[in-house]
């Protein structure tokens, strides 16, 4: 315990500040775009670009394997997920625009396909003798404990951009969201927005994937927007609440992993941001579910005390006709 006070409180060395730091940086930028694209109604994408980079993740290590000698390049690496994730959102799209399957169908074929592909990838490279394979495990679940200075860097370099990008767009990605006919009406991209929106989910999904884990980490993008939407009917406060969730969940599961190495690091931080969902859930004051029970008790109370009138039936009569 006084081991992760220590890390908590910026005493882990410099390595281990900076992957939490960038842990924290991560989560932030998964609460800012993960709220608009639920509010967008385009967070199960996010599920398919997760699992769709896969293949692309080992194909970038082949090719950073070839370019320099190692397999453990994290740009190269990053650039073939990012690539193959955008090539499983352009799937789904074709299929829900070609097929008479709905998008969910589309996504659990493409999702389940890529994924599949890219076991069998990673598996075929285990069996290399190359430099680096060992760490492409980290890639499923997440691992901050090996992660480089470098790599941190990059990762909280990226997740800031994407908070500063999304903040740029704060006015438009909100019209989008809520009245996207008027946007169109305006002379709004509403085409362009959306493609916008997505490359930043595809691009926080990319570099997520060695810190949350390709499996989980669509956790991050859906769980916080969720439980800040318990607190509040407004945007601005959604999304301030929403970044402050995933900053704070993410650098605690980064100090938790970083202080027991054995835990990976992507499932610790979903354990958190589950339990602040759950207390959202719970006692968010307009929303949450114990204010709900006591406002329906509340009410019952006040209709047999006769103080509350009971709402008017609708006059059904002659309806069959």
């Amino acid at each position: 315990m006084e081991n992760l006070l220590d890390i908590l409180l910026f005493g882990g060395g410099y390595n281990t500040r900076l992957v939490m730091v960038g842990a924290a940086l991560l989560g932030a930028a998964g609460g800012m775009v993960g709220s608009f694209a639920l509010l967008r109604k385009r967070a199960l994408i996010s599920d398919a670009i997760s699992h769709a980079t896969l293949p692309g993740v080992a194909i970038g290590f082949l090719v950073a394997f070839w370019l320099t000698g190692s397999g453990r390049n994290l740009p190269i690496i990053i650039m073939g997920a990012a690539l193959s994730g955008a090539l499983g959102v352009l799937s789904v799209q074709w299929i829900k625009d070609n097929t008479r399957l709905a998008e969910d169908s589309a996504i659990g074929t493409v999702l389940s396909g890529f994924f599949a592909v890219g076991i069998v990838l990673l598996s075929w490279l285990q069996g290399l003798e190359m430099g680096g394979r060992a760490g492409l495990q980290g890639f499923l679940l997440g691992a901050v404990a090996t992660m480089t200075v470098a790599e941190a860097e990059l990762i909280a370099g990226v997740a800031f951009a994407i908070v500063l990008i999304s903040l740029l767009l704060f006015k438009e990605f909100k019209l989008v969201c809520f009245d996207p006919d008027y946007a169109v009406s305006i002379g709004r991209p509403v085409r362009f927005l959306d493609l916008a929106m997505m490359g930043l989910l595809l691009i926080l999904v990319s570099i997520g994937l060695k810190a949350v884990g390709l499996i989980l980490v669509i956790a991050i993008v859906i769980i916080p927007p969720a439980a800040a939407r318990f607190w509040t009917e407004r945007l601005s406060v959604m999304v301030a609440i929403a970044i402050g969730m995933g900053a704070v969940s993410a650098y605690i599961g980064a100090g938790l992993s970083a202080a027991a190495a054995d835990l990976p690091t992507g499932a610790v931080i979903v354990l958190v941001q589950g339990a602040m969902f759950a207390v959202s859930l719970l006692v968010a004051p307009n929303r949450g579910a114990i204010a709900a029970l006591l406002r329906t008790r509340s009410d019952r109370r006040a209709y047999a005390a006769g103080t509350l009138a009971a709402p008017e039936m609708p006059d059904l009569r002659g309806t069959a006709e």
